[in-house]
């Protein structure tokens, strides 16, 4: 009887003890002043990521205009006031994910944009990863160079 209790209390422990979990960006769950500010900001920014996209991307796609850049698959990593406090001169760094078809990723970017009364200039491109052969299914392959 001790052995069928103490058997009990043990899978009982074990059973409530939360999993490991690797640790994963946490993204809002909810609206907020800030994240409509930088959503603003990301679409007044996207035409101008997409035309640096295409002509880095030129030499890999077989099809035009490739790759496409979704609002969401774009992530504000830092924005930095230049002059200081007040100060109407910023830069942001911004980290994109383009696709190219029905959402197949096809690399990650990232892209620090100059921001003043001037107007906007891109000040570095890095291009970090892609696009793998492996990642696009075999129908979609023909769209690679």
């Amino acid at each position: 009887m001790k052995v069928l209790i103490c058997f009990v209390i043990l899978i009982s422990m074990l059973g409530t003890q939360t999993p490991f979990c690797n640790a994963v960006e946490k993204k809002p769950l909810e609206d907020s002043r800030e994240l409509q500010l930088q959503d603003m900001l990301v679409l007044q920014l996207l035409p101008h990521m997409q035309e640096k996209l295409e002509e880095v991307y030129s030499n890999v796609f077989s099809v035009p205009g490739s790759p496409d850049i979704y609002p969401y698959f774009v992530d504000v990593k830092h924005i930095e006031r230049v002059n200081g406090f007040r100060g109407f001169d910023f830069l942001i760094t911004l980290d994109v994910h383009p696709t190219i078809g029905p959402h197949i990723p096809v690399g990650e970017d990232i892209f620090t944009y100059r921001i003043s009364p001037f107007g906007v200039e891109l000040k570095n491109f890095e291009h970090l990863r892609g696009p793998n052969k492996s990642d696009f299914p075999p129908n979609y392959q023909d769209l690679l160079k």
